[in-house]
């Protein structure tokens, strides 16, 4: 289900059980523009505590995942760090039945006397926001300032009072009284769909806990008319008052193909089969699980907007080139055709006189003889028509050979952008995406990297490493100059190498020095080439990998970073996978 008042409401009650009497904040850091991430002493334990205000993913919760986080800090982390580091957090409330939290401080001001104060957290979408407040209520910090330029209904500046969202004309779903429930039932038109009824009453309630009610209440598809009142409001009732006392389960919802389709804090049945209900012991560990992919790839699209640009911009005018250059060799194969007009020409030039514009000769080179209309050039004689005739023949020839080249050449460019597109869309820290710039600086792309240079003493990244059931070390490469590297430098001859069959992908080394792993050896490091490589989209098919001695993988002269060849290689179908996922599974 979605973030909605419920699952803060839930949320909030793990972290005031989790701080206890009062946690420590030691640390506070902003690895993205709209998240921060605070850190909490509880006993002799650390945790870390989330708050992310952006558009995709807004949530509060506890965290067990570490972040990268930047070298400097911007100016809201500086101001939380002045104001609140030191402080104690009191308690976590819930600002009514709304999606906003207040997470109370107990620390000092600039004069050395203790105060209390107040970080807001507004986790409302496109309208989600973080506010530290003073012990008066004035907004000392805001992430996202909101002037009457944005909002005429309601501004958010430091120095101002802070003020509530406007409030909605809905009822609050923890308060409801049952006349107030059956009023409204009643009142509501019966050919509408139940969830329609829950959504549009009450406050703070998403679309997924409407379409559960309505679903244990009358199944799928209940319309207003066909549900007594007494049995909505029973499971109505229950459901939140379960809620408000706590009891709640944190559940990770899996789609069929075993992938997170979303989070709750209990159960969903109507989601209908196929669908898995997973329970874990907090929340924090369901939005680990749910949030972590996307959260990666979130962070790695900000960080790299520069480079997405650049390989979609070379990658277009790569395919507008070829279509042109592919338009002009369909036009060499009139060569043929020119050459076969000369020799006609030159067969009859007795015939023909200069100033002829048009003339029709027998060409006696097809079986049998056909009639063939010439068009000539009056201001030539006919031996230069011939000639002009065989020009463009020569021409043609020669065109088809260098288009020919030149296409070739775009596609093998187009196929290593490709290459360089996959580990960027797996890349993880900030030293990936500079390894990569460096890559593409050196392949030829400086002219297009504005204000790029690359660092005199840079420092690659490592390659990631993991080890077989056997006990073999697999190193895997992170971006294409690392293939080279591991497969060229790294490894020795009698090693084994793994690649995803046809598309772009890692280079996995298998370190055995000529030594026979086993089978599920085999199987665990093919598995990951097809995991660290553009097939892992496809979504539970299997892949093929392509394995063989390293001695048998060559690097053709002149070739891409990461372009290799080989031979005597064998094929494994495996399922695609991740180190971590291997032994989940």
């Amino acid at each position: 289900m979605a973030y909605d008042a419920g699952m803060l409401r839930a949320v909030l009650g793990e972290i005031n059980r989790a701080a206890g009497d009062g946690a420590k904040l030691e640390k506070i850091y902003q690895p993205a523009r709209d998240e921060v991430t605070l850190t909490l002493r509880l006993g002799k334990s650390v945790r870390r505590l989330v708050i992310n205000a952006g558009t995709s993913s807004p949530r509060i919760a506890l965290s067990d995942l570490s972040r990268e986080n930047p070298v400097a800090a911007p100016m809201f982390c500086m101001l939380l760090r002045k104001h609140l580091a030191g402080a104690r957090l009191l308690r976590c409330e819930q600002i009514g039945f709304e999606r906003a939290a207040r997470l109370v401080f107990a620390g000092y001001d600039e004069m050395g006397y203790a105060t209390e104060k107040v970080l807001v957290a507004e986790v409302m979408g496109k309208y989600s926001n973080l506010m530290l407040l003073d012990a008066e209520e004035r907004i000392v910090a805001v992430l996202r300032p909101v002037d009457f330029t944005t909002s005429r209904l309601r501004q958010v500046l430091p120095g101002m009072k802070y003020e509530l969202p406007p409030p909605q004309d809905k009822a609050s779903p923890i308060d409801e009284t049952r006349e107030g429930f059956f009023a409204k039932y009643a009142a509501y038109p019966p050919e509408l769909p139940l969830d329609k009824f829950i959504v549009s009453t009450y406050l703070g309630t998403s679309r997924q806990v409407a379409q559960e009610i309505a679903f244990r209440a009358g199944g799928a598809d209940a319309l207003c008319g066909g549900v007594p009142a007494e049995t909505v409001w029973g499971i109505f009732s229950r459901w939140f008052a379960d809620l408000d006392a706590g009891r709640v389960t944190p559940t990770l919802v899996l789609s069929p193909d075993g992938t997170p389709a979303d989070f709750a804090y209990t159960a969903e049945t109507y989601r209908g089969a196929g669908y898995e209900n997973r329970a874990y012991p907090d929340f924090a560990g369901v939005f680990d699980a749910f949030f972590a992919e996307r959260d990666r790839i979130e962070r790695t699209r900000q960080r790299a907007q520069d480079l997405i640009r650049l390989l979609s911009a070379s990658k277009g005018r790569l395919l507008r080139k070829m279509d042109a250059q592919t338009a002009e060799l369909a036009d060499t194969a009139r060569g043929e055709e020119y050459r076969r007009t000369g020799d006609l020409i030159i067969a009859n030039l007795y015939r023909l006189r200069r100033g002829d514009r048009v003339v029709s000769l027998i060409d006696y080179t097809l079986d049998p003889p056909a009639e063939a209309t010439v068009e000539l050039d009056p201001r030539l004689s006919p031996a230069d028509n011939a000639e002009r005739f065989y020009k463009h023949y020569r021409k043609a020839k020669t065109a088809k050979a260098v288009l020919t080249g030149q296409i070739a050449q775009c596609r093998e460019e187009i196929e290593y952008l490709d290459t360089v597109e996959s580990f960027l869309d797996r890349a993880e820290t900030e030293q990936d995406l500079a390894d990569i710039r460096d890559e593409l600086y050196r392949a030829g792309y400086a002219s297009r990297m504005k204000n790029y240079a690359p660092a005199k003493q840079s420092k690659p990244s490592k390659p990631t490493e993991t080890v077989t059931p056997g006990g073999y070390r697999v190193l895997i490469g992170r971006n294409n100059l690392q293939n080279d590297h591991l497969t060229f430098k790294v490894a020795a001859r009698n090693d084994l190498w793994f690649h995803a069959k046809g598309v772009p992908g890692s280079h996995v080394i298998l370190l055995c020095d000529g030594a026979e792993p086993s089978a599920e050896d085999y199987t665990f490091a093919a598995s990951l080439a097809a995991g660290y490589s553009k097939a892992n989209a496809a979504g539970g098919a299997t892949v093929p990998v392509d394995y063989t001695r390293v001695c048998n993988v060559k690097k053709p002269a002149g070739a891409r970073p990461g372009f290799v060849i080989y031979k005597t290689n064998y094929t494994a179908y495996v399922l695609p996978e991740r180190i971590g996922e291997w032994q989940k599974g």
